[in-house]
């Protein structure tokens, strides 16, 4: 297919204050299509009789999480994958109109919020990460398809008679913004969404979802142009794969934590249903 060539800027609201128009791009709205659908989807959960995590922490949840996805993500992105900007002009790196979000950069600033979070609820850190790990691979899709609208982070040159290629200035393409939305968004989300339909052990859900993204980023950089065009090692090793392999490992730790005494778990979670909500929630779990 030929690459549409589509509008970055959703739609335009101004002039503001004699400056110019304020331009609505669609990939913050994507990220606010996330939010609204996070805040919804852990609601509805949350008002499950096992759920740890209650009703009434849902908007906190969602706040403390955005903030720690977008200044993360920016962060995580100067850092990793443009320092050399940051330090000839620290300005840049609110310069986010001009586009550059890191996901694990923005996976460390949402684990960060949610442990301040659950210092402050007095509830496992995992109890949070576990509800929030669909949602986050959910957001992983919507943010995809902003890259696609965006123009940016293509996949690697292929046959132009392929029937995935997409012709792209001129040159046959992989999208990869489009494979890695359906595997590490639409995929993921539906595994963790089915398997989360019942009780787990605490820390399970957050495994799965380290897990299978790690697998998934591994697998997709081989079809990606590398970030900054550059190879790590023996011609084909990128970041996104060096980051994606601690996921992986840690995940399966997470796994192997949560299900070596499953009776244990369950009963914590019996406990933790039957506690009062609030920061003077007692910290049964541990």
């Amino acid at each position: 297919m030929q690459y549409p060539e589509f509008d970055p800027v959703a739609f335009s609201i101004g002039p503001l204050f004699g400056s110019g128009p304020l331009q609505v791009r669609w990939y913050g709205l994507m990220y606010l299509a996330t939010f609204v659908i996070a805040w919804f989807g852990l609601r509805a959960r949350a008002k499950a009789p096992w759920s740890l995590l209650k009703v009434e922490q849902v908007d906190d949840v969602v706040f403390y999480g955005a903030l720690g996805t977008i200044i993360g993500g920016r962060v995580g992105y100067m850092l990793i994958y443009d320092f050399a900007a940051l330090v000839a002009n620290p300005l840049s790196l609110f310069s986010v109109w001009k586009g550059g979000m890191s996901f694990h950069g923005g996976l460390t600033g949402v684990l960060l919020a949610m442990w301040l979070y659950a210092c402050h609820i007095r509830q496992p850190f995992f109890v949070l990460t576990d509800a929030i790990a669909p949602w986050s691979s959910l957001g992983i899709f919507l943010g995809r398809i902003g890259n696609f609208i965006n123009g940016e982070l293509w996949g690697k040159a292929t046959s132009p008679d392929a029937p995935w290629a997409v012709i792209y200035k001129g040159e046959a393409r992989h999208a990869s913004q489009l494979y890695e939305g359906f595997l590490e968004g639409l995929v993921l989300f539906t595994v963790l969404w089915v398997y989360g339909r019942k009780p787990r052990p605490t820390m399970a859900t957050s495994g799965l979802f380290l897990m299978l993204y790690g697998v998934f980023r591994i697998a997709m950089e081989f079809v990606r142009v590398p970030d900054g065009g550059v190879y790590l090692a023996l011609g084909w090793v990128t970041k996104g794969q060096v980051l994606s392999v601690p996921m992986v490992l840690f995940g399966v730790l997470l796994l192997w934590l949560a299900f070596r005494s499953p009776k244990a778990n369950a009963e914590a979670a019996r406990e933790h249903a039957d506690a009062p909500a609030g920061p003077a929630a007692p910290n049964k779990a541990g």
